[in-house]
């Protein structure tokens, strides 16, 4: 059965009778419109925790002025059920003005990491994303909490924040879940019309292409951008909004893969824009990317 929980108040207050009751917290944020992605979030959580702690809560302070905060799915009923199969025990999720109460003035923002990436085009987000994820940290309370590999750039702001705070938990990264085409699970597939959904297989199709060529031999990231990139183009409906090859760490930009190496791009399909990355190593590297693993381990991790 799943407790559902309104108030932030409420929130803290349980987490607090789980915790003095020797419990261990395991948490998964999410903005709802759950798919298979973070169910798989959940189960880890359940595998690993003594209570599974689920927020929904669409972030209004993550959006920009033109970005689809009116039109974001909210499927609330749905999530629920979803939820209660993977044996989640609390759902979290709080009205707007509970997290967010008159006179609210207080944010977290995380620099460096945030200025590259989705940080540039989207100004403001990454601040907003700390800021949430704090409070909710501070409501629930985990030892543990359980973000996707998909949103990377978010996964390394994240675990700088709790490193820089002394935050008391751990930040587990966990593996993109992908659709059989490769398609990276997302909850703005929704937008997309049959059409725009074959198209935006090209994401993962130009990032293939990239991980071949660095396996190849290409140590060139200038030449790797360009392969992601004319790969992308030959789909008329997707419009690259930006490719990068950097540290999977410090997320810089770099002009030689010499080890383990982060691609990210950021695509529009119809009126959805969608991200994707991959975590490559050159052939004659065999070292831990940022997650510990080396790329033959990395790769059989991928759930294609």
């Amino acid at each position: 059965m799943l407790h559902i929980i309104r108030t932030a108040q409420e929130m803290q207050a349980h987490a607090l009778r789980q915790r003095l009751a020797g419990k261990r917290l395991g948490f998964v944020p999410t903005m709802g419109c759950l798919h298979e992605g973070h169910l798989s979030l959940v189960r880890a959580a359940r595998r690993d925790c003594d209570v599974v702690v689920v927020s929904i809560f669409v972030n209004p302070l993550q959006f920009g002025p033109r970005e689809d905060l009116a039109g974001y799915p909210r499927t609330l009923a749905d999530d629920l059920a979803r939820l209660l199969e993977v044996s989640a025990d609390v759902v979290f999720a709080p009205a707007e003005g509970s997290l967010y109460p008159a006179g609210f003035a207080t944010f977290v923002e995380v620099t460096g990491l945030t200025e590259g990436l989705c940080g540039a085009r989207r100004p403001g987000h990454f601040r907003g994303v700390a800021t949430v994820v704090c409070k909710l940290f501070n409501l629930v309370q985990p030892q543990r909490a359980y973000f996707g590999e998909k949103d990377y750039q978010q996964l390394q702001v994240i675990r700088r924040m709790v490193a820089d705070l002394n935050l008391p938990l751990e930040v587990v990264g966990m593996p993109t879940l992908r659709q059989t085409d490769g398609l990276a699970m997302s909850s703005r597939n929704r937008y997309l019309s049959g059409a725009e959904r074959q198209a935006a297989t090209a994401l993962w199709r130009s990032l293939e292409a990239a991980r071949r060529a660095v396996a190849a031999g290409e140590h060139d990231a200038l030449a790797v951008r360009r392969r992601v990139t004319e790969t992308l183009r030959a789909e008329p409906l997707a419009r690259l909004d930006y490719v990068e090859v950097c540290h999977p760490e410090t997320l810089r930009p770099v002009a030689v893969l010499d080890g383990p190496t982060l691609i990210a791009l950021a695509a529009y399909v119809g009126q959805a824009r969608l991200i994707d990355n991959l975590v490559v190593c050159p052939a004659s590297v065999d070292t831990p990317d940022a997650q510990g693993r080396t790329e033959a381990a990395a790769s059989s991790s991928r759930q294609d």
